[in-house]
C-alpha cells in the first residue's frame, strides 16, 4: 500500500477504507465527559473552568477541505447534517454549571471566523469566547502557564484532537502538575503506525522524536526487534516489526501520558474504518481518579 506525507504531517488513507461513525463516537463520548465534568465542578465554586479546544475548526466535518487527507473521507451529505462539532456539543448541554472561560483554537483564521459566528448564539456571561488562531502548542504553553498561577484557582478541560501529529510532547509536558483533564486523540493506526515502516528506516523520525518525546533509537527499541538469522552468506541481522502494532502505539502513548498524570484510562476509546481496523484512539488523563472513573466507564459502554 502506498503511502505519501504531506506538509501538515498527514499521511493519506485510500478512500475505500474511510467513514464518519468513528468522529460521531468519538464526541458523544466527550460530550457525556464534558456533562459529568460540569455536574462535579458545581460542588466547588471556587474554581474558574476553561474549556479549551485545540483544534477547533470551524464546527463542522467539511472543515479544511483543501487538505489532501479531507478527500479521502468520504464524508456523506447525510452525515454532514446529523454531525454537529465538539463546540456546539459542549455549549448545547443542559447544566446549571457552564464553563467560566471558552478558548477556540485553530490555525485556519476562516475557520476560525466561521465557527465564531455559528456560536454566536451561545454567547452570554461576561466573559466572551475567545477564538485564537495559531499553533496549539504555543497556546497550550499559554494556558499551562495561567494554570500554574496559584492565585487564578482555574481548572480546565481541553480537547485534542487533530487529524495529523500536530501536538509536541514538549506541550503535552507543560500540562504537568495542573488542574487539567484531557482528551486527546492519537492518530495511531492512520498515521503513526505507517510512519513506523516495516523494516525500521524511520525516515520521518523527527515527527515522531516530537510526537513521543523519545529519541529514535529509543522508539525503534519499542516497536521493533533485532534477530540474528542464517544466510547462504553467514549470519544476517533482520529487523522486524513488533506484533500488533497499532495496538501497541495506543498502550505505549497511554503509558507516555501516565509520567505526566496521575490517572489515565487503561483502555482508550478504539475508533475504527468501515473494515474494523483502528485508525484512531481516544484517551483520557487526569489528576482526579473520580475523572478517570467516569472516563473508563464511558469508553466500556462505548465500545
Amino acid at each position: 500500500m502506498s503511502e505519501k506525507i504531506n506538509e501538515k504531517n498527514m499521511v493519506c488513507e485510500p478512500q475505500a477504507e474511510w467513514g464518519g461513525s468513528w468522529t460521531e463516537r468519538k464526541l458523544e463520548a466527550f460530550g457525556k465527559y464534558v456533562s459529568a465534568y460540569l455536574t462535579i465542578m458545581r460542588k466547588h465554586p471556587y474554581l474558574k473552568t476553561i474549556y479549551f479546544d485545540g483544534f477547533a475548526g470551524c464546527g463542522d466535518r467539511k472543515s479544511g477541505t483543501d487538505t489532501e487527507l479531507y478527500h479521502e473521507l468520504l464524508i456523506t451529505d447525510e452525515e454532514e447534517r446529523l454531525y454537529q462539532g465538539a463546540a456546539e456539543r459542549v455549549l448545547d448541554l443542559k447544566n446549571e454549571l457552564s464553563f467560566d472561560y471558552h478558548y477556540f483554537i485553530d490555525t485556519d483564521k476562516e475557520a476560525l471566523d466561521k465557527l465564531e459566528s455559528k456560536l454566536y448564539k451561545y454567547q452570554c456571561g461576561k466573559n466572551p469566547f475567545q477564538f485564537r488562531q495559531g499553533d496549539c502548542n504555543e497556546h497550550i504553553a499559554t494556558l499551562a502557564k495561567a494554570m500554574r498561577d496559584p492565585s487564578k484557582k482555574l481548572a480546565s478541560l481541553v480537547l485534542i484532537d487533530p487529524f495529523g501529529m500536530h501536538i509536541n510532547w514538549k506541550s503535552i509536558e507543560e500540562l504537568k502538575d495542573t488542574r487539567t483533564d484531557i482528551w486527546i486523540l492519537i492518530p495511531t493506526g492512520v498515521i503513526v503506525n505507517r510512519l513506523l515502516d516495516r523494516k525500521g528506516e524511520l525516515k520521518n523520525f523527527q515527527i515522531l522524536e516530537s510526537f513521543f518525546g523519545l529519541s529514535k533509537d529509543e522508539i525503534k527499541d519499542m516497536f521493533y526487534k533485532t534477530e540474528l538469522k542464517e544466510t547462504l552468506f553467514g549470519a544476517e541481522e533482520v529487523v522486524q516489526k513488533v506484533n500488533k502494532p497499532i495496538e501497541k502505539i495506543a498502550e505505549f502513548y497511554t503509558q507516555r501520558l501516565k509520567t505526566i498524570w496521575k490517572f489515565v484510562t487503561e483502555k482508550p476509546l478504539r475508533l475504527e474504518n468501515t473494515r474494523g481496523v483502528p485508525i484512531f484512539h481516544f484517551v483520557f488523563a487526569s489528576n482526579n481518579p473520580t475523572g478517570v472513573k467516569i472516563a473508563s466507564q464511558i469508553i466500556d459502554k462505548a465500545h
